[in-house]
């Protein structure tokens, strides 16, 4: 058991989400984070999104920084991912192994492409004077989109 207390209030998240109790607040999803967990503050309302450390609710964000409304508040997006194509290792093994078994039908497999999404998306907020930047990891493609649509929402409601 560990002697400091978390940010859910000193008991596990996971414990009070199984024992039916529902921690305040909320915690995020692992995957939509990329693993990180960033402490959540307090919030009363039901959150509609989580954006790396920026938790937004139909009425307000939530930042580190503080909060503020999200009504006339300005949302910025910088998507600072690659993409990389490669030749996998196991399809070089195999190519080289097969050349001199099968010799034309062994060198389509470095035909085989692999693909990797790697890199960071950078969302930043605005109101007022006040702004908060955060970078969201990102391993898939998925990942891209979802966070993509998620932005897009959240700034749809900020008219």
């Amino acid at each position: 058991m560990n002697p400091y207390p978390g940010p859910y209030g000193g008991q596990d998240p996971a414990d009070a989400w199984n024992q039916g109790g529902v921690p305040d607040p909320m915690p995020p999803d692992k995957s939509a984070t990329g693993g990180y967990f960033a402490p959540l503050p307090a919030v009363s309302e039901t959150p509609i999104a989580v954006l790396g450390e920026i938790t937004v609710t139909q009425s307000t964000v939530y930042t580190p920084a503080g909060t503020f409304p999200l009504r006339g508040s300005m949302w910025t997006i910088n998507d600072l991912t690659t993409v990389r194509e490669s030749t996998p290792a196991w399809a070089i093994v195999v190519a080289l192994l097969g050349f001199f078994v099968i010799c034309a039908l062994s060198l389509l497999l470095l035909l085989v492409k692999e693909t990797r999404v790697e890199g960071t998306i950078q969302i930043t907020v605005v109101f007022g004077d006040r702004f908060f930047t955060t970078q969201v990891p990102v391993r898939s493609r998925s990942d891209v989109v979802r966070i993509h649509q998620q932005f897009h929402y959240v700034r749809s409601l900020t008219c």
